[in-house]
């Protein structure tokens, strides 16, 4: 969902409190709660939350007549004429209507969308590459009122699911200023006190709220909150955090989230991380990350030979054998005779040096194996034949 080095995609955790904090939280409600507006199931007959399609590259296009044709992408979009709305067909609401090109990573985005016969009316939108950091054109609009793309904003259960969300949240106040910040190109306010926050400001989660006590759904949400923050995209009730509905979503759970209160967030600057006014890309972090120490290779694997390997005998004579063990510091063997540590009558007696004298009456088939063990390793051992003659 956009270049890895976009705005969207940069954690925030590591950079300073913004001089402005404590007085944006107090505005918008520091003893307010946080609330998903997103879930299961229908509210008022409609999805809960902002809905999405996603579309192949033949999907075909439709003409849209805007509202605000000054400020919108003229299109055509390929968002399907049943393509699902924000609050449901019969929403008075803002009516969000989102389709995504996975073929050629292409977003629509409509506000106040009306499906016609053969087209669509809006009041504004706009069309995103999700491969490029281009921004809108500044002071425009574009489906949301900080002229910034709505989807990559949204939580979506496919990433609960995936165990991280990896971008910042798209969230809404009740009154904003008269001014944006980067990576935001609109505002929509007529108020110019210095208490409201401009579209487009960044916040975190406090790095020391405790989200131990929260389900591991929520506590994914948490985490990017901490990690990644949340950008103010528009004027709506406090706190709210916006989501793609999602049949999977526990609605009793998600109100768990309203136990997090304005108080627990902090605003950070994100002006710094700016390359270009007309961009999303944002600078990375230029620490730099200490050389790894690579793991020492692993051990030679220990090897043994014997000698003599082959040897002809008499019975009730002697033959000493030499091991060699190589890869390890423990030279010590382990002498058999026939499987036997240290051999037997029948077979022929074997010592801790590995003196062998064969028995004074030639064994079975006239033949016996004398085995050295490592040690070390007593997998790996070493074998010589010798065969015992009668006289």
């Amino acid at each position: 969902m956009l270049p890895a080095d976009n705005i969207w995609n940069t954690p925030v955790d590591q950079l300073s409190v913004s001089p402005n904090s404590s007085t944006y939280v107090n505005t918008i409600g520091a003893a307010t709660g946080v609330h998903a507006d997103f879930g299961s199931g229908l509210w008022d007959g409609g999805p809960i939350g902002i809905p999405y399609i996603t579309v192949p590259g033949t999907q075909t296009k439709y003409p849209v007549s805007f509202d605000y044709a000054d400020e919108s992408d003229p299109g055509p979009y390929a968002v399907p004429l049943n393509a699902p709305i924000e609050g449901g067909s019969a929403s008075t609401g803002d009516r969000h209507a989102l389709s995504v090109d996975v073929d050629n990573c292409i977003l629509y985005e409509l506000y106040a969308a009306y499906p016609q016969a053969t087209s669509w009316k809006a009041g504004s939108g706009a069309i995103y590459n999700l491969l490029s950091n281009n921004l809108r054109v500044a002071t425009w609009t574009s489906a949301d009122a900080a002229g910034l793309p709505i989807f990559p904003g949204l939580v979506r259960y496919d990433e609960i699911a995936a165990g991280e969300i990896r971008h910042a949240l798209r969230f809404t106040v009740p009154k904003t200023q008269k001014a944006y910040v980067w990576p935001a190109r609109h505002y929509a306010s007529s108020l110019t006190g210095a208490q409201y926050p401009p579209m487009g400001v960044r916040f975190r989660l406090r790095a020391d709220f405790d989200v131990s006590s929260f389900s591991p759904t929520n506590q994914i949400i948490l985490r990017a909150l901490k990690k990644y923050g949340m950008m103010i995209a528009d004027n709506g009730s406090a706190w709210y955090l916006s989501g793609a509905p999602d049949s999977r979503w526990s609605n009793d759970d998600l109100h768990n989230l309203g136990q997090i209160h304005g108080s627990d967030f902090e605003v950070v600057d994100v002006s710094g991380l700016m390359i270009s006014a007309d961009s999303g890309q944002a600078r990375q972090s230029t620490a730099t990350t200490p050389p790894v120490t690579p793991p020492p290779p692993p051990p030679a694997a220990v090897t043994i030979t014997i000698s003599p390997a082959t040897v002809l005998m008499r019975v009730a004579t002697s033959k000493t054998f030499t091991a060699t063990v190589k890869n390890t510091s423990n030279q010590s063997v382990t002498w058999k005779v026939n499987g036997i540590t240290g051999g037997n009558s029948a077979v022929g007696i074997i010592s801790s040096l590995g003196t062998y004298k064969a028995p004074s009456v030639a064994p079975a088939g006239s033949v016996v194996k004398v085995s050295a063990v490592s040690v070390a390793d007593p997998t790996k051992s070493a074998t010589a034949t010798v065969s015992v003659a009668r006289r």
